[in-house]
């Protein structure tokens, strides 16, 4: 890697109106599965560059859900970066249930769950420290990123960096780790994909606050469902459910309060509302999750709904199968972890789909008789009471939330 790169890269101006590049890997997206994969790509000697559109203080401070299952501790720790967990992790288990107003015994089988809540900015954080601190190259504000010969042969990455000048790396491969709405999985020909999708009939409102947790957990209410969860000592994630043709507007502070009291059954903590938005609740999966030498991961390749706190574990898989492929690749020239790539991740993304759809369904039935009327409240219901008294049933949810199935 050339001095020169590195000096105007980090710490001056640009010199000439475009720089060339060579490295093994271009990641797109500076999240957390891009991240872990250019940690596990750079401690197995895999030389990689990371792309962020967004400056780091942007990234670092982005809240969004972070859920870390026995599935992703575990992953972290095998590939000795226990350490990105460290900061304000808050245990899984310390959340409640609430059924119409009343908390309700959870029993779950928590076995040698090791689960936790990491705010997703936290470990996004430690992550950028661990990646930086070995030497890795991480470009922020990277604009107008194009991918270019992707079907075959050497991919090429153009973008325009900080200062606005042209920059363009050759690499032979790249890892779209940019989200649902990034510039990876757009490059691919439509008739390429195959798009599978469910849509739920209903929204969350989710808010973040100024305040301290409490109560935390899940309410089903006839009012719908709430949700509140930790997002770091002072901080709250509050979701309610609500139509899917609601706005922002038309919940106002007073609103929200009165409400997560309603389905809580209890008072609960109050601070400043920071923002508010209406997240719409689906699940995706696009098939294949590659493209020649572009490979998807993350939410580029699918989305869960909240409610199943999957989102991380899948990324965190992904990142997985495609580092322990590439990794294979360049220490043995050996392609067929790569080729099988979709094959190995795809049956895994079904499990946890379904996992997804079923407690989400669920979760939302069991209240609100608006969803599906008083029929499927009554089997969603039926569902619910089968987890606190079936051994069986309790084992396999124990599994599938821990990650382990």
């Amino acid at each position: 890697m050339p001095d020169q790169r590195r000096r105007h890269t980090r710490f001056g101006k640009r010199t000439t109106s475009e720089t060339r590049d060579d490295t093994s890997v271009v990641i797109i997206g500076a999240g957390v599965a891009g991240l872990t994969l250019g940690s596990f790509l750079l401690r197995n000697g895999v030389d990689c560059f990371v792309l962020e559109k967004h400056p780091r203080a942007y990234v670092e401070k982005r809240q969004r859900a972070g859920t870390i299952d026995t599935f992703g501790v575990r992953l972290f720790r095998d590939w000795g970066l226990e350490e990105v967990l460290e900061g304000d992790p808050i245990p899984h288990s310390e959340g409640g249930f609430y059924i119409d107003g009343q908390a309700m015994p959870i029993d779950v089988d928590e076995g040698d769950n090791e689960s936790l809540y990491c705010p997703q900015q936290v470990l996004v954080r430690n992550l950028t420290e661990v990646f930086l601190r070995e030497g890795g190259d991480l470009r922020y504000e990277a604009a107008d990123v194009a991918l270019e010969n992707i079907a075959q042969g050497r991919p090429v990455v153009r973008y325009r960096d900080a200062d606005g000048a042209a920059r363009v790396i050759d690499c032979d491969f790249v890892a779209g780790c940019d989200g649902f709405h990034g510039v990876s999985r757009r490059s691919i020909p439509a008739s390429a994909l195959t798009e599978y999708s469910y849509e739920y009939g209903y929204s969350w409102l989710s808010v973040l606050a100024a305040t301290e947790t409490r109560p935390s957990g899940m309410a089903i209410h006839e009012r719908g469902l709430a949700g509140m969860i930790p997002r770091g000592p002072a901080g709250s994630r509050i979701y309610l459910q609500c139509a899917v043709d609601d706005t922002p507007e038309q919940w106002p502070d007073e609103r929200i309060w009165s409400e997560l009291e309603a389905r809580f059954g209890t008072r609960p903590s109050h601070g400043e509302i920071l923002s508010k938005q209406i997240v719409p609740l689906r699940s995706v999966v696009f098939d294949p999750m590659s493209y020649g030498n572009l490979y998807l991961l993350g939410d580029a390749a699918h989305i869960v709904p909240p409610m199943s706190a999957k989102g991380i574990h899948l990324a965190l898989h992904d990142t997985e199968v495609f580092a322990r492929a590439v990794i294979r690749h360049a220490t043995e020239g050996d392609s067929s972890l790569l080729e099988s790539y979709s094959q190995t991740c795809l049956p895994h993304i079904w499990n946890y789909q379904a996992f997804a759809t079923w407690i989400t369904d669920t979760m939302h039935n069991a209240g609100f008789t608006g969803c599906e009327g008083e029929f499927k409240k009554q089997i969603a219901r039926a569902e619910l009471q089968r987890q606190f008294a079936s051994e069986s049933a309790n084992k396999l949810f124990s599994e599938l939330t821990a990650g382990t199935n």
